[in-house]
């Protein structure tokens, strides 16, 4: 695991109680799941600002082919 840090943070009970019920973890483990699907939810949202812009040009049969 990366470095890491250590956070004081004020959350409201009912959150953090909810938060933990559904991943059936502690409040670090529920946090650092939290975090994380945040960082995916934005790399996520640049992904779909990049649709239509990028442009293939795999051919399907070469690629079959090069099996």
């Amino acid at each position: 695991m990366a470095a890491t840090q250590k956070i004081t943070v004020e959350v409201p009970s009912d959150l953090l109680e909810r938060a933990q019920k559904a991943t059936g973890e502690g409040v670090t483990s529920t946090v650092r799941e939290g975090l994380r699907a945040l960082a995916s939810r934005h790399v996520q949202r640049e992904l779909t600002n990049l649709r239509g812009k990028v442009k293939f040009t795999i051919d399907l049969s070469s690629l079959r082919e090069d099996r």
